[in-house]
């Protein structure tokens, strides 16, 4: 059942190193029924005499029916918040805000799609994944990082895709290089009809570049920070010129995380264009 997201209280089934990173596998059947790939959840953090007002915007990796319905939340240590996530056990409760944003579009006819992920951002792919080839389509991943530990799902990929291609900046898995190194030939190789991407911004630009070299379509899932999660605060806008031609201010958590590629001013991204709809001395239409 698609729908709006809901506010619910999940209790925490599993926890579990994935080597640089942490998964929680969390109770939320709510959630999970509501779920499509490139959907967010948000986490209160601290529990509930905490400071830490902002909640913690976490990546699904896996959904199941297990329990009236799980969902598996992958993240990295970045602060006071996802250190706390990070000693949470199981049988805890979370408070869970999902699901949220515009998920990844999906095509009507079977074709072949090539999966990019930076970092942790791979853990959104998977779910994809799955979608895709239940539509008959062929994927291919190119999975990447700076190191090896930093490389999410390479075993996954490997089991799901026709081909698997990784990469790490230190060499220390796969290529040594980017997934922007490699991806001209995963596309030729495979003659893709499309990309998909999830990781850091400057991942996404470059990906973003190879696919519009290569003339086909590209979706990315950008990664901004989310304060609210919900689109009240607009920490989270990025610069993205519209069908008509004209670059709004879009929040990543509500119109995005998923964007047309091409149509993201990565060159933009954590300022206001001053040809912005309604930026200070611009365009006011």
């Amino acid at each position: 059942m698609a729908g709006s997201p809901v506010q619910m209280t999940g209790t925490v089934l599993t926890t579990r190193r994935v080597d640089a990173y942490h998964a929680l596998t969390v109770v939320a059947p709510g959630i999970a029924d509501r779920f499509r790939p490139g959907h967010f959840v948000t986490v209160a953090a601290g529990g509930r005499d905490t400071s830490m007002l902002t909640r913690r915007a976490l990546t699904v990796h896996d959904v199941k029916p297990d329990y009236g319905g799980t969902v598996e939340l992958v993240f990295a240590v970045r602060g006071a918040g996802t250190a706390w996530l990070a000693e949470v056990k199981a049988r805890d409760t979370l408070d869970l805000v999902g699901p949220l944003g515009r998920p990844f579009p999906l095509p009507r006819d079977p074709c072949t799609c090539v999966l990019v992920g930076g970092e942790y951002g791979s853990a959104s792919l998977f779910a994809l994944g799955d979608a895709l080839q239940t539509r008959g389509c062929r994927i291919d991943f190119v999975l990447g990082a700076t190191t090896a530990e930093r490389v999410f799902g390479a075993l996954r990929a490997r089991r799901m895709g026709e081909t698997t291609t990784l990469t790490t900046e230190d060499g220390s898995l796969g290529m040594r290089g980017k997934v922007t190194d490699v991806l001209p030939g995963v596309i030729a190789d495979a003659r893709a009809d499309v990309v998909y991407a999830c990781g850091p911004m400057a991942m996404l630009r470059g990906v973003t570049a190879v696919a519009v070299e290569f003339g086909i379509p590209v979706q990315v899932a950008v990664e901004e920070h989310m304060a609210c999660g919900i689109g009240v605060c607009m920490t989270c806008v990025v610069p993205v010129i519209g069908e008509d031609g004209v670059t709004r201010m879009l929040r990543a958590c509500v119109e995005g995380p998923v964007f047309r590629g091409e149509r993201v001013r990565f060159d933009d991204v954590g300022t206001i264009p001053f040809d912005a709809l309604g930026a200070p001395g611009g365009r006011n239409v």
